[in-house]
């Protein structure tokens, strides 16, 4: 009888490996995607990242004009960062990669930084008006925390890059079951995504990757693989018990007439 109860357990455990497969995200992912290293000259250029505007971002666009003849002072004669009720906020840029500003009409700066938009448009603004001033500001960037953190979801960055570490901080830390061994970074098209796997117990790895995050990333910090384990075993518990109510009318049957 022991030996039926144990073949049992052991047919539901092996099983239970799609349980735990179906906990983690991100699977199957070819192997030339994968990639912890980044060498010197990669890193400098995460460093010196600068994001740049791209259709469905959201723009903050403030025009200035001087308040007076020989003023110094400016005054706002244009704002987009407005919302209400039924408002998002700021100007959206359309497929195109355009927004349209009174005046200047429809103006391209997909592609362009924030600096060098501002630079577009004042040269745009200029066919109309005397010494104008523009700032561009994008004000949807966010990161995209999942996984095994206290509090997942969509953090905003508000200096142009975050690290992995902030991100988590901001995230109410890792949970007791995450894995500090398997934190993953998804970034750039989701259809050839790059992915990078970071090891937050080995401090010399981190020396050869990188921990910098850029707008849109996915931070995804996966459960330990014994967290697996431990809840397929609970999922199994109830089954168990119920083996266990049928045959222990015949197991104290066997013991009876043993005697």
């Amino acid at each position: 009888m022991f030996n039926v109860f144990l073949t049992l357990f052991l047919i539901l455990f092996v099983s239970s490996g799609c349980s735990i497969k179906d906990d983690r995200l991100f699977q199957h992912v070819d192997k030339d995607v994968n990639t912890s290293i980044v060498t010197e000259k990669d890193y400098e250029k995460e460093v010196k990242f600068e994001y740049k505007i791209a259709p469905n971002d959201r723009l903050s666009i403030t025009v200035y004009v001087q308040s007076g003849t020989g003023s110094q002072q400016m005054s706002s004669i244009l704002t987009t960062n407005e919302q209400g009720v039924n408002k998002a906020a700021g100007l959206l840029v359309t497929l195109k990669g355009t927004v349209r500003l009174p005046l200047v009409g429809s103006v391209k700066i997909a592609g362009f930084t924030e600096d060098q938009a501002s630079k577009i448009l004042i040269k745009k603004y200029k066919k109309y008006i005397r010494n104008p001033y523009v700032t561009v500001k994008i004000i949807n960037q966010r990161i995209i925390v999942i996984g095994e953190v206290n509090k997942p979801g969509v953090i905003p960055i508000i200096n142009g890059t975050m690290n992995v570490i902030e991100a988590i901080a901001r995230s109410g830390y890792l949970n007791s079951v995450a894995s500090r061994r398997n934190i993953m970074i998804i970034r750039g098209d989701l259809r050839h995504p790059q992915i990078r796997k970071i090891n937050l117990t080995d401090g010399k790895s981190l020396l050869t990757t990188s921990m910098l995050l850029q707008p849109n990333d996915i931070l995804y910090v996966q459960a330990r693989t014994m967290n697996g384990y431990n809840k397929a075993f609970k999922e199994s518990m109830p089954f168990f018990k119920a083996v266990s109510a049928i045959l222990d009318p015949f197991v104290q049957r066997v013991t009876i007439e043993g005697k």
